[in-house]
């Protein structure tokens, strides 16, 4: 895989866009589509190629989602003086949470804009959408829980309001490449916490919802990526077999690992690309970072028959190490910073850097006496003030913008 940084940034409205091109980040390149490694130019019918089976984000543009663009400007409105340095996340392709089957109702207009930019430009533009709606989700914590239950029929109504609903929309757009990161938190827990019983009464149902939804959601201009949690996660060799053995059974029952075209990590998390000097104990895990991490998981995946994949880190906040005081902690960290910006083919291995959590969203609510309260969201590592997950914390985007590394 060739080291060049191809992933484009679109400017909304005026459809001008800054490139991570080949060579160093901030190199500028136009978007005509002649410039980056991979880019194709559209047809007289304005369709453009897509690349069945490659790094879907190599010579593409990221999609910028308009409401993001807004949460960015409220806090803009309440901070003039930060404009300049705000402004500049609004650049940033930063993924589309369809954490509920109300959200899936929005999938056809962040499709029909993505589509109207790619023609206009004549360069493909990759929207990212985090599938995240499972029953019993987050089975081991408490601040993401979601909308539907196992024992209230949640895996049928997964599969019938959410999945293929979702499916049918994808379907509807066959001329753009689509990225889907593939239910955040969900096969992690069946490889480590089967001792908590929410998670236990939920593994079944894990699996036969996570193999569907891969199963309708591939398609020739679709690129799954399953989630595959953290290196302070599933860092340890036996964690990481058990989650690379998890993988090989799904993906059989969803069709076959061909339907993917890869693996997510660090969804949401702060673990650094590179080793830097921690406040924690790795407590014997060799993974110190996400880049050691992919590389083991990538030798486990070997050993149960799955080869060639391509890795996601997602680099919006794990611009600073040496800000915990435990690897578990995971809500709203304090001191966190944003991280690399979206680049195309980084390292060898990585389809990308991508921004999947965006920065400024809360982890999770901080009061105690708050629906959906996790301790973790109290507790020493995390930030005050914080409202429920999913929601605009304003405080935090100052900070991860004032930490952000490489500068913003």
């Amino acid at each position: 895989m060739t080291l060049t940084r191809a992933f484009l940034l679109v400017l909304v409205p005026s459809l001008a866009c800054g490139a991570f091109g080949s060579g160093e980040v901030g190199d500028e390149k136009s978007c005509g589509g002649d410039g980056a490694d991979g880019g194709t130019a559209a047809n007289d019918g304005g369709v453009i190629d897509i690349p069945t089976g490659d790094n879907p984000f190599a010579g593409a543009l990221g999609y910028i989602n308009p409401d993001y663009v807004a949460e960015v400007e409220s806090s803009i409105a309440l901070h003039p003086d930060q404009a300049d340095a705000l402004r500049r996340l609004e650049t940033v392709s930063t993924a589309i949470w369809l954490d509920s089957i109300a959200k899936v109702a929005d999938l056809d207009r962040y499709l029909d804009d993505a589509l109207a930019q790619q023609n206009a430009l004549g360069q493909s533009v990759v929207p990212i959408f985090v599938i995240y709606d499972l029953p019993n989700r987050d089975c081991a914590a408490l601040a993401s829980n979601g909308e539907l239950s196992v024992a209230a029929g949640g895996v049928a109504r997964y599969k019938s309001e959410y999945v293929d609903a979702i499916a049918a929309s994808f379907r509807a757009h066959p001329d753009q490449r689509i990225a889907a990161i593939i239910e955040p938190d969900s096969l992690g827990n069946i490889a480590t916490n089967l001792s908590v019983p929410h998670c236990a009464e939920s593994e079944a149902a894990y699996r036969e919802s996570v193999a569907y939804a891969i199963s309708q959601l591939s398609m020739p201009h679709t690129f799954l990526y399953v989630d595959a949690a953290h290196a302070g996660w599933l860092g340890w060799p036996d964690n990481t077999m058990k989650i690379a053995t998890i993988f090989q059974e799904v993906l059989t029952a969803a069709g076959g690992a061909g339907k993917v075209r890869g693996f997510a990590t660090n969804v949401a998390n702060y673990t650094v690309l590179d080793e830097t000097p921690e406040r924690f104990d790795y407590q014997g895990n060799p993974c110190h970072d996400e880049a050691t991490y992919v590389e083991h998981l990538t030798a486990a995946l070997a050993a149960v028959g799955i080869t060639g994949k391509g890795f996601l880190i997602d680099t919006s906040r794990n611009g600073r190490g040496g800000i915990r005081s435990e690897w578990g902690a995971w809500c709203n960290v304090r001191g966190a910073g944003i991280g690399e910006r979206p680049a195309a083919s980084p390292r060898p291995g990585l389809d990308a850097y991508v921004w999947i959590k965006p920065p400024g969203e809360s982890d999770g609510t901080s009061d105690s006496s708050a629906p959906r309260f996790d301790a973790h969201c109290a507790g020493p590592d995390a930030t005050t003030g914080a409202p429920q997950a999913g929601q605009w914390f304003d405080a935090y985007l100052l900070q991860l913008a004032a930490n952000a590394t490489p500068p913003l």
